[in-house]
This record gives structure tokens, C-alpha cells and sequence, in this order.
């Protein structure tokens, strides 16, 4: 062999050497993964998080994966957006290191030890829970508490070689020969892309592909390849050696498997989920069964669970499919896996027949799990509705399952004990242990399970008001407190009160400056009294101080007497105090708001309004006095339109869907059955119809009177429509002419909108009020118009509420809103409140202090409530006097019996406490009255009794309790029903206002840096490696 001979065939067998050591490398590589996990585990030291404070500029998010979604991941760039709108800030979020955001932003999946289950938290201030919920609840806690023969069978059907621990490094992303298939059934797959083939994940990669793929898919190849690099570098974090990281991927896939979705309950995760919802099959005894098991002697029991198990591991490729539509086919798959697994050594013989006998049934739709009494939740369901606001989650489901802790302001244990004594009032044995029968209470008889109760605490706690509690009776999701409009009774004198004070400090600003001169100078209308006095008291003054003139006004002096009607709200209207026998003294404005006294209220309210009335409308004198022809003529054809539309409003509810026949009858109903009356009305509803019609009609309506051919005849045509005014014919008939008018639009249109009809009607409104227009009707047009500048002085009156947080656009326009007849909720009373503890300023008010969400993991970002100070809504002269007038309620006035209950409760220790409040009895009744403002029918509708109160500088909130229809008649209590239940509860408040030597054990922590849960300072995180 010559020597270039032998150079080629070395060359060949060193080629052929090298290829043999490559493939060698290769297979080895492939079976032990040895290389790889070292490089991998070095790479994935360098993907790290660490928490810190403050906001993070170095952080990535998930943009979609159905469990980021799921736990809130993926929302937090738009709740952080939402949340500091609103008051919060960023106190820590977690730095994610260079590495793993270069790894995160390539498309990759964050490799850190993902929660299988999370759930809204909500703790209280001290930081003790108020409401836990995890999804799923039924879950694998560890490796060791699967059951075998379920590893074993999971194994064999998705990933044979993971647990294999003749290679602890192996890479449990990849199956090669599962791989190689998949690749191979590509092309059948690209023929029929109905062919079921395998693919080729490993349980690792469908775990990625049900977190973090799009909608929970593998659209893609390049999907594919990112899913099989997150889950090796996930593998890998730990070190080297995925042992422990293959049982976990075992422990994860059968806790978060996604299983379809079942109504009542949604999504269905995990097996321990599904065994239970799908099967109706308890968790614990299905393990306890399988733990047991004899492969040689199952019990049908078990070769029952068994299959149940089976089938959810098989169902997971189509989910929806074999669990809510095709359970044969799921049986059919079942029985054959049964099959392979005992002809494979991995199940007994014995267990697949127990298995193969058994059948699978469906459980019958869970029934939704009894929620805990809404009475013991109120706080809960506030602070939820509180976050949902915050949010902008409006999914009760979707917030439920965010890996968030909320800590809430909620004193949890006084919460608890108020709740359980609103609770034991409802019986007579718990009301009458609490004093709630007496004089202006309870009286012998009166049943106390009919009261709905409710009570808030607030705290102010430096720039912000925490409610610390909310309870209420109602065992229902409605919502006393924040839901209901009530006639909240003498608390609106606190709200007159305010604007009264307002308006004197308005006049101040305005002529204080002013010398003698330039005050005379001044010509208010004669009956604009407040701008009078004002004037007046400056003249009459050296001391031109604010709160000097504040103080002067306060002891203006109003009449109590109870005599006089007064036009307002669109009539005559009497008005009484409650000890009627009193009447007839002139008291100042403080004694009259102490003692709660009406007449003084409705006075001083009616000089409120001539005040805004001038300045809603300046000309309003020359207006009334005819000076003003133009303007006035517009007032009186503003007037007939509304009034008219108001009549039109009424007159459709009746009428609206009515058939012919009934309408006419409906409206004949209504007519004094005189024949002229309702010959009139009957042309008039129906101007087409024939003489014989209304002859049957008008003979049915008068059976008694023998109506000859003649009479019928003459009365057709005598009252023809065409024959008389609109007017007219409501005069004759006795009916209004606007309801004339609307039946026989109707009749001739047919049913239409109430919009429709308003727009169709407007030149007959104005035809039907053409008496008013006349100039000897001057009485009844200043009437007409002061109804209307009175309502535009109202619509003033209701912004100066509304921006002290009145929740409704509009009062009623009659001096009794000053007593409650506009209605309120005790949510708003407690703002109020707020407003004027603060000295004037509005409190941010919050339930929810802080939130902390995807803590452990590369998104955690922490949220605490740090707003800005409040805006001030009041000048701090007016805030402490009306807080002195409060406090004077309370010391000598119609709150005078709480003052014992504290004392008693706060012992001799420190100085007393400062008390102050408001009370008010709300009679809301449904009264009719004559027109000469006698009352001739009145209905109760609901009855309340309220108290708005403050203690000490810091704590503040209502009590109402209310009772409504059929009910309310049956009660007489009053205001003191809530100033004395208040005294019930003192023993348990005081305890919470951290006084000294009263044993504050209920306070609430107090310190602004606290951690999530109030009492835990924020902690720094060590790096967490991935």
C-alpha cells in the first residue's frame, strides 16, 4: 500500500473518530443533559429580582398567558396608571436585573417558582385577615402526597422518562423521541388537521403553554421553541440537578391543569378541582383511597376514583369537548388508556377491570356555596366594591383571583363585636339591654326586628379619613349606608346650617372692606334679610372680624310659632316643631339648631333662598312687580311648559299600552257620571266617533237615567270638540285638559315615546295655560313665578351641597328640604362630618390603604394610599363653629343623654372627651292637602332615626336606623333611638380610641410608614435567583 494510501485511510479513521466522539457527545448529551444543565444553570443565576422601594424603572410585564392574566400580572401597568389618579404611590416594586429583562424582552417567560394558587386577601388594620379565598382550594401541597399509581399514570401517557433517576441533570423540557414523532406527524398533519396526533411537549412545556402562551395555545413553531427554552432555563434554577424541579413539574401540572369551565364556579383548574366539581368526588377521600390501594384487591371504590382521575388526565387535550359535551367519547378514551397502562406493567389487572367496571357520571351542577351572612360581610363587600372602584376591575370573579393582598382600614374586631350588637338589638331582650325602650324610643309592643341598623366609624389619620367600620342589619347586598336616599330628618339643619354660615361669610367678604358710606350706599331688596343684616350688622360694629359676624350671625333670631303657611315647594305648606306646645318664642339660630327646633330652619332656610334667589336671578323684583314684561312673560310660558309636561308625564303612566277600548273607558272611569260631563269627554277622546257608539256608551255609563234618542242626539252635537276651547272642555268635564288632549292623541296616533310626546305637545301646553297670560291674573302669576325663582334659588342651594358632598343632583325646592324632605345618605352625613372635624378641609376617604400584588414574583409591585391634602371646602371660622354648635347638642340639647354612657366608658382617665353631633327624626310620609294647605290624607312611608356624631379630633360617623313600609306606622321612636344605641356601643369605641388608661386593644395602628398590613415595616428582599 503506498504511502498517499495510508495518509487517506488515516485521514478517514481520524474523520470517522471524530464524527464517533461527536455522536457520542450528542447521545450522551441527549440522554444525561449534562452539559446543558450546567450552562444553563450558570445562565439562570443571572436572571434575578430583588424588591426595593419606590418605583422601578428596571421591570418588564406579562402581556398576556392565561394565568397572568388570571393573578393580575398583566393589569398592573394600567392599575398603577388608575391607582395613582387616584391618591396611591409605588412604596416598592421589584428590580428585575439586566439579564432578565434582555430574557423577557426576547419573548421569553420569566423563570421563577410560580404560585399555583392565589386569591384576593383582605386584612384588616392590624393585619389580620378578613376574608381569605385561594383558587383553586384543592390542591397537591408536595410531591409526596400524589398518590403513585396517578405519577405513574400521568407519566406513561405524557412524559415516560421524566422521573427517570438514572440522570438527575436531564433537561425535563424536551422528550427526544416524542419530539421525533411530533416532527414526523407534521405532514400528516398539514393533510388532515383533524388528525389527533400527538405532539411532542412534555408536561414542562405544557405548563408554560397553559400559563404563559396566548389564549393557552401553541400557535407556532416559534411558540413551541419558546416554550421549551422557558421551561429549561425554569428547570435549571435551582442548579445542575433537576430532581426536585421534575416532581415539582409533576406537583404543578396536576394542581393547575385547566380543566374547562363549569357553571356556577368558571374556570376549573387542577385535578383536585376537577375530581370535586366535574365527578363531585372529595379530594381528600380520592387520595385517601389511592394512597390505599391494593393493586392486587382494589375496591370498586377505588378503581372508581381511579378512572374518574384517569379521565381528567386524558381529558386535558380537549377539555371542553370531553368534559362538557362528549363524556362517551371521554369513556370510550378512558377505557382504552385502562387497556395500554395494564398491558404496559403500570396498573394491576385487577384495577383495570375495578376501573373498566365503573362508570363515569357526571356530577350535577354545584350549587353555588352558601355565602356568609351579608350583616356579618358589610365591611368586606365595602372595601371589595372599594377596590373594584380603584381597579377598574369590575369582575367580582376576575378580582377574586388576583394574586393581591389588600389591607384595608377596617378594625376587624370592633367590627365584629358592632356588627354582633346591631345583631342582638333586634330582639327585645338585646334592644332592652341596650336602653332602646322608653320615652321617644321603643314603646311596649314594638317589635325591634323590624329596625334595619346602621353604623360607620371613621378615623381622620393624617391627610386622609379611614372608615374603621361599617355595619348595618340588612341581610342583604344592599347597602343602608351608601344605597339607600332617606329622609335622614333634622340632620339637613347641619347642612342649612353650613350654607347659612357660608352666605355670612360671602357678605363679609363682600362689604367688609366697605366704609360707612359705601355701606349705605347698598340697596339689597327689602326682603332680602341676610344681605340686610349684614349691611346693618357692619354699620352697627367696631369688630369686623370674620368669626365676630359669624358669632353675631348665630344669634340671629327666628320666630318658632307654627301658625303661618308658607308658599313653597308649589303650594301652601304648614310646618310644625316637635313640641308643638312650645310655640310662640323668638330664638337664635344656635338655640334653634341645639334644640333641633323646625320653624326656625324653615325660616332661616326661607331667607337662604330669597338670598340665592337674588343672586340667581338679579331682576327677580322688577319680575314680580310687572316692571319686567318681558322676562316675566317668559317665566309664565317657562311655567306652563314644565307644569304642563309634569300633568303629561302623569297622564301617559296611566294611559301608556292601553287598547282602545280600555282607554276610553279608563278615562270615562275618571268622569263624574253627570251626562254633560261625559258627553263631553267622550267627544273629546274620540272626536270621529259615531252618534250610535256614544249613544251605547253614555246610556251603559247612566243606566238610571232614560237618555231619549233626542237627548242623545243634542248632547252629540252640542259638544262637539269643534265647538269649544281645550279649556273649555276640561272645565265642563271636570277633567284636565291635557289629559283630554293626550287620549285622543292617543287615539289618533297610537302609543309613542314620552319624549315624542312632550315635543308634539308644546304649543298645546302653552294654549292650556292661556288664563294664566291674562294681566288680571296677576296674584296667580307671582305665584307661578315664585315657584320658579324659587327653584333656581334651590339649584344654588344644591351645588353648595353637592360640593360638600350631597350625593344627589337635585333638592326638593321647598323649605323642608332644611328638615330633611330632600333626603340623604348617612355616607354623605359622615363627609360632612369630615369636612368640618378638619377644619374645612375635605379628607381623602379610604377603606383600602394599601395593596400588594405578585409579591415573591418579578412583577411584585406594592400600592399605598398617600394622597394629597384635601381641598378646603370651608374657611376654618365656619368649620369650628359649626363643630361648637355640634358639640352644644350634644352638652345641652337634643343629643344631651350620650354624654353619660362616655364618661362612664372613658373612667377619669385624661381629659373627657369632646363629643359633638347632630341628630334628626325622619317621618317621610305621602300627604295630600287641600288648597287652602290643610292636610287631608297622609301615609307613612318610612320612619328614622339619626345621629351624626364626632369624638375627640379624630374619630367621626353616623348611626341611622330605619324602618320602612308597612311597618313605619307602627312606630313613634325618635332621634334619641340613635343617640342612646351609640351610648350602647361607647364601652366597645372607647376602646378603640387609644386613650390613656383605657385599654386601647381595638386601636388601629397609627404609624404612616407601616407596612401592607399596618403593623409590618417594609422589608427589604434579599436577590432572588431564577
Amino acid at each position: 500500500m503506498s504511502r498517499r494510501t495510508w495518509t487517506y485511510v488515516c485521514l478517514l479513521l481520524g474523520i470517522a473518530g471524530l464524527v464517533y466522539v461527536a455522536v457520542a457527545l450528542v447521545v450522551d448529551e441527549l440522554r444525561t443533559s449534562q452539559r446543558q444543565a450546567h450552562y444553563l444553570s450558570d445562565f439562570a443565576r443571572g436572571l434575578t429580582f430583588e424588591e426595593q422601594p419606590g418605583a422601578s424603572g428596571a421591570i418588564r410585564f406579562p402581556m398576556h398567558g392565561p394565568a397572568d392574566t388570571r393573578f393580575g400580572y398583566t393589569w398592573i401597568p394600567q392599575l398603577t396608571t388608575r391607582l395613582e389618579a387616584r391618591g396611591f404611590t409605588r412604596e416598592a416594586q421589584a428590580r428585575q436585573s439586566p439579564a432578565l429583562m434582555h430574557w423577557l424582552d426576547s419573548g421569553m417567560y420569566a423563570p421563577y417558582r410560580e404560585k399555583t394558587t392565589a386569591g384576593l386577601q383582605l386584612l384588616d388594620c392590624h393585619g389580620e385577615t378578613l376574608s381569605p379565598r385561594r383558587y383553586p382550594e384543592q390542591q397537591y401541597a408536595g410531591f409526596a402526597d400524589i398518590p403513585p399509581v396517578l405519577v405513574n399514570s400521568l407519566l406513561f401517557i405524557e412524559n415516560q422518562s421524566l422521573l427517570d433517576p438514572e440522570f438527575p441533570e436531564r433537561n425535563p423540557a424536551v422528550d427526544w423521541r416524542r419530539l421525533a414523532r411530533a416532527a414526523l406527524d407534521l405532514p400528516l398533519r398539514a393533510i388532515d388537521p383533524e388528525n389527533s396526533t400527538p405532539g411532542g411537549s412534555t408536561l414542562a412545556t405544557q405548563i408554560e403553554k397553559f400559563r404563559h402562551s396566548a389564549g393557552g395555545r401553541t400557535e407556532s413553531v416559534r411558540e413551541k421553541f419558546r416554550q421549551m427554552g422557558s421551561a429549561a432555563v425554569r428547570a435549571y434554577r435551582d442548579g445542575p440537578d433537576t430532581t426536585l424541579a421534575r416532581q415539582r413539574i409533576v406537583t404543578d401540572y396536576l394542581n393547575a391543569v385547566p380543566l374547562a369551565a363549569r357553571s356556577p364556579v368558571g374556570e376549573i383548574l387542577g385535578i383536585g378541582e376537577g375530581l370535586a366539581l366535574w365527578y363531585g368526588t372529595p379530594f381528600e377521600e380520592a387520595n385517601r383511597e389511592l394512597h390505599a390501594l391494593d393493586m392486587h384487591a382494589p375496591t370498586p371504590r377505588q378503581g372508581e376514583i381511579y378512572k374518574q382521575m384517569l379521565s381528567l388526565v386524558v381529558s386535558q387535550r380537549r377539555p371542553s369537548y370531553y368534559l362538557r359535551r362528549d363524556t362517551d367519547e371521554l369513556a370510550a378514551m378512558t377505557d382504552s388508556y385502562l387497556r395500554l397502562l395494564a398491558a404496559a406493567g403500570i396498573i394491576s389487572p385487577a384495577l383495570r377491570d375495578a376501573a373498566l367496571q365503573a362508570s363515569l357520571h357526571k356530577a350535577p351542577p354545584p350549587v353555588p356555596l352558601a355565602s356568609s351572612s351579608f350583616v356579618a360581610s358589610k365591611a368586606v363587600n365595602q372595601v371589595r366594591s372599594e377596590l373594584a372602584r380603584l381597579t377598574g376591575v369590575a369582575s367580582r370573579y376576575d378580582l377574586e383571583r388576583f394574586d393581591l393582598q389588600a389591607a384595608s382600614t377596617i378594625n376587624g374586631v370592633l367590627q365584629a363585636r358592632v356588627a354582633e350588637a346591631l345583631q342582638a338589638i333586634r330582639t327585645p331582650a338585646g334592644a332592652r339591654s341596650f336602653g332602646l325602650y322608653g320615652k321617644n324610643l321603643l314603646r311596649e309592643g314594638d317589635d325591634p326586628s323590624r329596625l334595619n341598623v346602621s353604623f360607620t366609624l371613621y378615623e381622620l389619620d393624617g391627610d386622609s379619613s379611614a372608615l374603621r367600620v361599617q355595619a348595618d342589619t340588612l341581610d342583604q347586598p344592599f347597602d343602608l349606608n351608601t344605597g339607600a336616599r332617606l329622609n335622614l330628618g333634622s340632620t339637613a339643619k347641619l347642612r342649612t346650617l353650613v350654607t347659612y354660615l357660608e352666605i355670612i361669610a360671602e357678605l363679609h367678604s363682600r362689604y367688609a372692606a366697605l366704609d360707612d358710606i359705601g355701606l349705605h350706599a347698598q340697596t339689597p331688596e327689602r326682603d332680602d334679610a341676610l344681605n340686610r343684616w349684614a349691611i346693618d350688622y357692619l354699620l352697627r360694629t367696631r369688630d369686623r372680624d370674620l368669626g365676630a359676624m359669624l358669632d353675631a350671625a348665630l344669634e340671629r333670631k327666628y320666630s318658632d310659632n307654627d301658625s303661618e303657611l308658607f308658599l313653597t315647594g308649589g303650594g301652601l305648606q304648614k310646618f310644625s316643631n316637635f313640641e308643638s306646645a312650645k310655640t310662640g318664642q323668638m330664638l337664635s339660630v344656635r338655640m334653634g339648631f341645639r334644640n333641633s327646633v323646625n320653624l326656625v330652619f324653615i325660616r332661616l332656610m326661607r331667607d337662604i333662598v330669597r338670598y340665592e334667589t337674588y343672586r340667581a336671578v338679579p331682576e327677580a323684583a322688577a319680575i314680580l312687580s310687572g316692571q319686567a314684561a318681558d322676562a316675566r312673560l317668559a317665566y309664565l310660558r317657562q311655567f306652563a311648559d314644565q307644569e304642563g309636561a309634569a300633568y303629561l308625564t302623569d297622564f301617559q303612566r296611566i294611559y301608556r299600552g292601553l287598547p282602545r277600548a280600555q282607554r276610553v273607558a279608563r278615562l270615562l272611569d275618571r268622569v263624574k257620571p253627570v251626562p254633560t260631563r261625559l258627553a263631553v269627554a267622550l267627544r273629546s277622546a274620540d272626536p270621529a266617533l259615531g252618534v250610535d257608539d256614544f249613544a251605547r256608551t253614555l246610556r251603559a255609563r247612566l243606566p238610571r237615567q232614560r237618555l231619549t234618542d233626542a237627548d242623545v242626539q243634542t248632547l252629540y252635537d252640542k259638544y262637539a270638540p269643534e265647538r269649544f276651547s281645550l279649556n273649555d272642555r276640561g272645565y265642563l268635564s271636570g277633567i284636565h285638559p291635557l289629559e283630554l288632549w293626550l287620549v285622543a292623541h292617543l287615539e289618533r296616533y297610537g302609543d309613542t315615546s314620552l319624549d315624542r310626546l312632550l315635543q308634539e305637545s308644546k304649543a298645546v301646553r302653552q294654549e292650556v295655560y292661556n288664563w294664566l297670560f291674562k294681566t288680571s291674573r296677576t296674584g296667580a302669576q307671582n305665584t307661578r313665578i315664585r315657584t320658579l325663582l324659587e327653584q333656581a334659588a334651590f339649584e344654588r342651594i344644591g351645588k353648595r351641597w353637592q360640593r360638600l358632598g350631597y350625593p344627589f343632583d337635585t333638592l326638593t325646592p321647598s323649605y323642608a328640604a332644611s328638615i330633611g324632605a330632600s333626603g340623604a345618605r348617612p355616607a354623605a352625613l359622615a363627609e360632612l362630618a369630615s369636612i368640618i372635624l378638619n377644619d374645612g378641609r375635605r379628607p381623602p376617604v379610604t377603606a383600602v390603604e394599601a395593596l400588594d400584588i405578585g409579591s415573591d414574583t418579578p412583577f411584585a409591585t406594592r400600592f399605598r394610599f398617600r394622597p394629597a391634602s384635601g381641598e378646603q371646602l370651608l374657611v376654618p371660622e365656619i368649620a369650628s363653629r359649626v363643630r361648637d354648635a355640634m358639640r352644644d347638642v350634644v352638652d345641652n340639647g337634643t343629643a344631651r343623654a350620650l354624654r353619660p354612657f362616655f364618661q362612664k366608658a372613658a373612667g377619669s382617665a385624661g381629659p373627657p372627651l369632646v363629643l359633638a353631633g347632630k341628630t334628626g327624626t325622619g317621618d317621610h310620609r305621602h300627604q295630600s292637602f287641600s288648597p287652602s294647605g290643610a292636610l287631608t290624607a297622609s301615609r307613612a312611608i318610612s320612619r328614622t332615626a339619626n345621629f351624626v356624631f364626632t369624638i375627640g379630633e379624630r374619630f367621626y360617623g353616623t348611626v341611622t336606623i330605619h324602618v320602612g313600609e308597612p311597618y313605619a306606622a307602627r312606630y313613634s321612636f325618635t332621634s334619641g333611638l340613635a343617640v342612646r344605641l351609640l351610648g350602647g356601643l361607647a364601652p366597645e369605641i372607647v376602646a378603640a380610641l387609644q386613650l390613656p388608661g383605657t385599654g386601647a386593644r381595638l386601636a388601629c395602628p397609627r404609624t404612616p410608614d407601616s407596612g401592607l398590613a399596618g403593623s409590618t415595616p417594609v422589608s427589604m428582599s434579599a436577590s432572588t435567583p431564577l
